[in-house]
């Protein structure tokens, strides 16, 4: 394919699964702009998101929550958790993954927020050593998805924590307009996949991580009805201004940058994405703000050519904290590379029942980011050597 970059974002051939119009927009682009008209963030999404609070409160008349939000510590959640709390009057439980490698600062963010809001915190913490197995299972792996185990545990927790308390909404802080659409291709999980990677290269017994299979999966949506909601995608979020209230309201502490208030998600975007696999995950937030208008392509491919921040530091404790010599670290570091195609995983059968889940997101029962990167097929990075 010959070298392209789209004239919108700063999406290039690079990326898989792209292909541009005559204009030279990207399909990411375009996929934006579908969800910002699906999802309008001016006077009709203020009432849409009006109309979703007023559902949530029904649903929660005479018990104790009317939603559950997750929380990592991050901007985006904490943001979320004032904002339905104060403004919106929600009666919130906090829901947390704890994967046992968050930051000092994560974890103060967490506690700050949900002490000074008066908001319950459910937090489900998975054995420590049993989590690094399983990291340690995906390096040996050879894959990309490191991080899978801790994004499947949170969406497990959360939907643990709304059965346990008949909750029937849960939110969470994406936002399409500041994050952007991650390459598909780029990033694949599921529980199928988590157990074929750990059946083959881990050796301490899963008992306390909670997958997501897909059974379980179902019968949330199906018999729970568990809704998914994300406020973010109604609103004219300032994710700028939100850090500004947040620490001036809760003493909340910035982190460095998206995905790093946990140091397995800091070591996968600061340091494994970029120097393993030659991706850097900072294009899908810039890309993000091109398309906004809050940056130019220009400075966005500016700050592309410096180094993504890492934490001092992180990478030793990294190795030290999965008793890694040096040599062992670079032997994973350079291991022949491997997909999720070369694993067992549910995604023949998420493209199977495309049109079942398409009604799941029609009805909120699950994100459409799910719909739209799990059940269509696409191309791996190895189909495009």
């Amino acid at each position: 394919m010959t070298y392209q970059i789209c004239t919108r974002c700063i999406y290039d051939t690079e990326v898989p699964n792209i292909f541009f119009n005559n204009q030279g927009i990207c399909n990411y682009c375009v996929q934006i702009d579908e969800l910002s008209e699906q999802f309008p963030n001016d006077e009709r999404g203020k009432v849409e998101l009006q109309r979703l609070v007023d559902e949530m409160k029904r649903a929660g008349k005479g018990k104790k929550y009317d939603a559950l939000i997750g929380v990592s510590g991050g901007c985006d959640s904490s943001y979320l958790l004032d904002l339905m709390t104060k403004k919106y009057g929600l009666r919130l439980l906090a829901v947390h993954f704890d994967n046992t490698w968050n930051s000092t600062v994560a974890t103060e963010n967490i506690h700050c927020m949900t002490e000074k809001l008066g908001v319950d915190l459910f937090t489900h913490v998975v054995d420590a050593y049993e989590f690094d197995d399983l990291i340690l299972s995906h390096l040996k792996a050879g894959v990309k998805e490191i991080e899978n185990p801790t994004d499947i545990g949170l969406a497990t927790t959360m939907n643990l924590a709304a059965e346990k308390y008949g909750i029937k909404y849960k939110i969470d802080g994406h936002s399409f307009r500041t994050e952007g659409s991650a390459p598909m291709g780029w990033i694949y999980m599921d529980a199928k996949y988590i157990q074929s990677v750990h059946k083959e290269f881990g050796s301490v017994p899963m008992r306390t991580f909670p997958n997501l299979w897909l059974s379980k999966q179902l019968k949330w949506m199906l018999f729970n009805q568990i809704k998914s909601v994300r406020p973010l995608y109604y609103l004219q979020y300032d994710k700028e201004a939100a850090k500004e209230m947040l620490a001036r309201e809760y003493g909340w502490t910035w982190y460095g940058g998206h995905h790093l208030e946990n140091r397995t998600a800091s070591f996968f975007h600061s340091y494994f994405f970029p120097k393993r696999w030659n991706i850097d995950f900072r294009i899908a937030g810039y890309s993000a703000y091109c398309r906004d208008g809050r940056m130019t392509r220009e400075e966005a491919l500016s700050l592309m050519k410096k180094e993504p921040h890492i934490e001092d530091g992180l990478v030793e404790y990294y190795k030290k904290r999965l008793n890694l010599s040096d040599e062992e670290f670079e032997h994973l570091m350079n291991l022949p590379k491997k997909y999720y195609t070369d694993f067992k995983t549910y995604k023949k059968t998420f493209e199977r029942m495309r049109p079942f889940f398409y009604l799941m997101a029609m009805w909120k029962l699950i994100p459409w980011s799910f719909y739209i990167k799990y059940t269509l097929p696409h191309k791996v990075a190895k189909d495009f050597k």
